[in-house]
């Protein structure tokens, strides 16, 4: 017959197996996510021109086989750089085709979205800046859900803005401030992001012009930040961010890079991301750069 252990070692047995089994349970809760791991392939390339594809870059669903959509100096109407907002951001679209830009002056204390609509007619929505707020408007970030969407600032910022997504968004008029609903509180401070975009409801891919690498051991980074839960109206969402790679930088030319706008298209499961050349080769080989996983 063979041996059985006491009752009581029994007991002794299975609560070291509970207390196991809780442990690595809290020890993956507390593991950064998978998907934080870099499986972008760079694929491809196009020349970015400097005057019209070197701010930002959006995909854009409604109406069906849309073109990309590109921001630059020379794509600011006159109309609307006569006014003062003369430096427009990198752009996005909502599924249901809303095209949104975000755009700024030299001064002031307010942010311009210029908004076009599926049918086509452009209205222009204006945030007054929330205390604190800086005056710069690099991006914007549409939610999946339409409602909401996100936008940053210039500089080393431990947070995300939250704002109704003008046009979409019920509560939004052109004849009305466009307030902030909330904020996404980053775990880790980014610096200088120029784009981000959203590959899921609670994934944000992001460009970085860091130009000095101390906070995540490389310059002009592509960022993941994994949000607690989809921003929105109801309270404030954390936002862990992970670096995943740093972003090509060749050129004929040596000198300053600048990494500018971030475009996911869930269509085609492309990432598109414009590095801008430094000195006379911003006219020659700016890239708009291509990555799948």
């Amino acid at each position: 017959m063979p041996l059985r252990p006491a009752r009581g070692r029994r007991h002794t047995l299975r609560t070291a197996l509970i207390a196991l089994a809780t442990a690595t349970a809290a020890a993956l809760s507390a593991a950064p996510p998978a998907a934080a791991a870099d499986t972008w392939t760079e694929v491809g390339s196009d020349r970015a021109d400097p005057l019209t594809e070197s701010q930002g870059l959006a995909s854009v669903e409604v109406p069906a086989n849309s073109a990309n959509r590109y921001t630059g100096i020379g794509t600011i109407p006159f109309g609307v750089s006569t006014r003062g907002w003369n430096h427009v951001g990198d752009p996005d679209a909502s599924y249901d085709g809303y095209y949104v830009e975000p755009y700024q002056r030299d001064s002031g204390t307010s942010k311009m979205y210029r908004v076009q609509a599926p049918g086509g007619a452009w209205s222009e929505y204006v945030h007054a800046l929330s205390p604190g707020e800086a005056l710069n408007n690099s991006w914007v970030a549409i939610a999946p859900g339409g409602q909401w969407m996100l936008t940053g600032e210039w500089g080393t910022m431990t947070r995300l803005i939250v704002l109704p997504t003008p046009g979409v968004n019920p509560s939004t008029s052109p004849s009305a401030n466009l307030p902030q609903a909330s904020t996404v509180r980053l775990d880790r401070a980014v610096r200088d992001v120029q784009g981000c975009d959203f590959t899921g409801p609670t994934t944000l891919l992001c460009s970085s012009d860091d130009p000095a690498g101390t906070l995540f051991g490389m310059t002009k980074p592509l960022l993941q930040i994994d949000l607690s839960a989809e921003p929105g109206g109801s309270g404030d969402v954390n936002g862990r961010v992970t670096a995943l790679r740093q972003l090509p930088l060749r050129s004929s030319c040596s000198g300053s890079f600048e990494t500018e706008g971030i475009d996911y298209d869930r269509r085609t499961g492309t990432l598109r991301v414009i590095v801008v050349s430094p000195g006379f080769c911003v006219l020659t080989d700016s890239k708009t750069y291509r990555f799948t996983r």
